[in-house]
């Protein structure tokens, strides 16, 4: 894989997302990421949580010369240069919440096209408010559905435990809204970094078989659910013996999945 300039120094693009994911690498970007989930407000950028509009995005142009980009709307315009300064990407170990509205169909033919659109809206600025002070990535929002990584580069060694207690807030705050959810969560290693997407654009994200089972755990999950994996319960170290168990069968997999069923607390 070729090597770019990054700060004056050879980098393998490799090498440099598998940095940022998994270790105290650009320590000053990170510092960023968390001061740039404070300030008000939604839409943000997908990567560095720089606020587009109101009193933060006026904050970050004047401070940081942070915009949304002109190519990628879903990022700000220097995210969305080093997603094409860095091309690729890395394997590395990662948890996943996937959330989506259950009854979803039912629910637009029951509220109709205006209210329904303002309840999905309701779900993306709540789900994305709690991820991103959890110091998850919200990978994307399409249709009624939300995923979410994390890693320990920019989230911290109890990263898993994080998601695990995020997945319970979203669980509560849906709730607060009359928002039916289920959620999937799960962990283990995924190749992330900077892909094209469908439409032309390049995008962040995470892809692979543990990305794919988190989404199946999140299809299975009732509303007001969260379905755990049992090896991603044990990674975090959350005693599942007083959880209910089942054992699921997923597309694409050939046995069965033990997996935890979780509540809000």
């Amino acid at each position: 894989m070729a090597k770019v300039e990054f700060q004056n120094k050879q980098v393998d693009p490799e090498t440099a997302w598998s940095d940022w994911f998994t270790t105290s690498a650009f320590t000053v970007d990170k510092r960023l990421r968390h001061i740039f989930r404070i300030l008000p407000h939604e839409p943000r950028c997908k990567f560095c949580n720089a606020p587009f509009e109101g009193v933060g995005g006026t904050v970050v142009r004047a401070l940081y010369g942070k915009r949304r980009s002109a190519l990628n709307p879903r990022f700000c315009n220097m995210c969305d240069e080093a997603s094409r300064q860095f091309p690729g990407g890395a394997e590395v170990p990662m948890s996943m919440l996937f959330i989506d509205v259950r009854g979803s169909t039912a629910l637009s033919e029951k509220l109709g096209t205006t209210a329904f659109s303002q309840l999905i809206n309701r779900f993306y600025t709540i789900a994305t408010k709690i991820i991103v002070e959890e110091d998850g990535l919200v990978e994307k929002l399409a249709g009624d559905e939300v995923a979410a990584f994390w890693g320990s580069g920019f989230a911290g060694e109890d990263y898993i435990e994080r998601t695990v207690k995020t997945a319970q807030s979203l669980l509560r705050n849906m709730a607060k809204q009359n928002i039916p959810v289920g959620i999937g969560v799960n962990a283990g290693t995924a190749y992330f970094g900077a892909m094209g997407s469908a439409d032309g654009l390049t995008n962040i994200s995470a892809i692979g078989d543990e990305v794919n089972m988190a989404a199946r755990l999140a299809s299975k999950a009732a509303a007001g659910e969260i379905i755990i994996s049992e090896k991603a319960l044990r990674a975090a170290g959350i005693d599942g013996e007083s959880l209910e168990q089942r054992q699921l069968e997923l597309k694409g997999i050939s046995e069965l999945v033990p997996v935890r069923v979780m509540k809000a607390n």
